[in-house]
């Protein structure tokens, strides 16, 4: 008998959508089809290396579960359990605004809906072999982008952003072939597996390709069963969708993906790849590849060596691809809605979503009681101004923010003292020119805050709480990365534990909120990543 007995999975997704009839794990189009059906490829010698410990108790797991053979088997594509029903997912999408058609699951397989306490959780395994929507690759991940997603999902989920999970990271023990950087020289790395978790995995492309290829009755089944599982208060009593109520669904979606992308921009959270097939229908944050976290604030600023150039998922412009990526959601459900005016009117509701989000957020960061347009808009627009003309480190700006006193009797070198930290070069930037600039913000600042009332320790604690301290730079991630590479699987598990508490200050981890070093301003996997996995 198996310690993992007692897991239930229901697995509704394949049993009430469309399955791929090809058998054959091979690379082909699946006209019609939601999924796949497929299995993991069983590994040479499955090691786990960490577990969300907080994750695991949400699903279920017991102590025993998480230390048996048989867990370590299931999360490294070892063991399919009674009751699994093991998948990839076939969507489309857009990337970098081309329409790129039949894309899906290219190396993550979902193993079943495991049945919680709070609802249908789908564990899915990313780097587990190949699937029919491979293409020409091989399915597996390796251990530098897989530590990066495990320790990234459980941070964004601590900070209080949407976001997909992850349970586990294991190696496989078997070597992959990759060209990190894409330039003729390929070398072998350790193979590994995270299983990803979530209530699905949907994304805007699973709804553009059946709309593409003219799959209408396709596209409808997804669109109810999403709506009537995890829409329940847009699903008629009747059981009959009408068109308002796919306008409903889309308008939800819309405020959603607006709600998340803004606490992107509060904690400095940089995608890298918002291509239409890596944004959840959830609006969760999903898919974690060439992501970054801003050290010196720059808008203007992406982590994905391929959009180096074009520069189209920078920070500063997420809001904006957020918009157009549900200009293309929209579009996709245009068939079963037949009214271009209901979906513009839903989709131009983003725009306030955003606005009226950004603003709150704003005002939470900046430590005042309610957002007062005349006054916090042109102080905020000069802020962003002065963040980038010099090097300012967005993370340590804010919480040194907190501790600046709003007393009368306080010099202009005492106020800006606990801000000096987040410059990088202030010797050298901070000329008399931008300091008497950073003088005069402040004391506007502190101005705008005395009108409000609020005593310094209350604006000092209600701004640490939206403020983090800790967040996961990609230096650090590297560092982790470097220590796991050679057998040292406790940086891993460290990094975790600090990320746990990222808005609380934590004796003795003084290392993990510092700017990041000189060292890691061009080094590879510190600075800018690319989509290798």
């Amino acid at each position: 008998m198996s310690v993992l007995d007692t897991l239930e999975f229901d697995n509704r997704f394949t049993a009430e959508l469309p399955a791929d009839p090809h058998p054959a794990n091979v690379p082909h189009q699946a006209p019609g089809a939601s999924f796949s059906r497929v299995a993991p490829t069983a590994t040479a010698a499955p090691q786990v290396l960490a577990v969300s410990n907080e994750l695991a108790a949400d699903l279920g797991f017991t102590d025993e579960q998480l230390a048996s053979e048989e867990f370590r088997d299931m999360v490294t594509g070892n063991l399919v359990l009674p009751g699994m029903d093991s998948f990839a997912m076939r969507y489309g999408g857009h990337q970098f605004g081309n329409w790129a058609g039949q894309l899906g699951d290219g190396r993550a397989i979902n193993l079943g809906e495991l049945v919680t306490s709070t609802g249908r959780q789908t564990l899915q395994l990313k780097g587990a072999g190949p699937t029919p929507y491979s293409r020409s690759a091989d399915g597996l991940a390796v251990l530098r982008s897989s530590v990066r997603e495990f320790l990234c999902s459980e941070a964004m989920y601590h900070l209080g952003v949407p976001t997909t999970r992850a349970l586990s990271l294991s190696l496989t023990g078997d070597q992959v072939m990759r060209d990190m950087l894409y330039d003729g020289h390929p070398e072998f790395e350790p193979g590994a597996v995270v299983c990803r978790v979530a209530p699905n995995f949907i994304r805007f492309g699973s709804f553009e390709l059946p709309a593409s290829m003219g799959e209408i009755d396709e596209l409808r089944a997804l669109t109810n069963f999403t709506i009537r599982e995890y829409y329940p208060e847009l699903w008629p009593a009747d059981g009959n969708p009408t068109p308002q109520t796919y306008v409903d669904f889309y308008a939800e979606v819309v405020r959603r993906t607006a709600e998340t992308i803004v606490h992107w921009q509060r904690v400095g959270f940089v995608h890298g790849v918002m291509n239409t097939d890596n944004l959840s229908i959830l609006g969760l944050t999903i898919d974690y590849g060439p992501y970054g976290w801003l050290e010196d604030y720059d808008p203007d600023w992406t982590p994905n060596t391929t959009d180096k150039h074009g520069k189209r998922y920078r920070f500063g412009n997420q809001p904006g691809i957020g918009q157009w990526n549900l200009a293309q959601l929209g579009n996709a459900l245009y068939p079963l809605v037949e009214d271009a005016d209901a979906l513009q009117s839903a989709i131009d509701g983003y725009v306030t979503h955003f606005r009226n989000g950004h603003q709150d957020m704003m005002a939470d960061k900046l430590g005042l009681a309610a957002w007062n347009t005349e006054t916090d808009e042109p102080l905020m627009v000069e802020l962003f101004e002065l963040l980038q003309a010099a090097e300012t480190d967005m993370t340590l700006f804010y919480r040194g923010l907190a501790e600046v006193s709003s007393a009368d009797d306080v010099s202009a070198d005492d106020r800006f003292a606990p801000l000096h930290n987040a410059f990088y070069l202030p010797d050298e930037q901070l000329t008399d020119e931008l300091r008497g600039r950073w003088d005069a913000w402040l004391d506007s600042y502190v101005a705008r805050v005395r009108t409000d009332g609020t005593s310094d320790d209350a604006r000092r604690i209600a701004m640490n709480a939206v403020n983090p301290l800790y967040v996961m730079r990609n230096y650090l991630a590297q560092l982790a990365i470097d220590r796991s590479t050679e057998g040292d699987h406790a940086g891993i598990t460290e990094l975790l534990d600090v990320m746990r508490n990222p808005y609380t200050r934590q004796p003795g981890k003084e290392a993990f909120a510092e700017k990041r070093p000189d060292w890691a301003r061009t080094r590879v996997g510190c600075s800018m990543l690319s989509c290798s996995s």
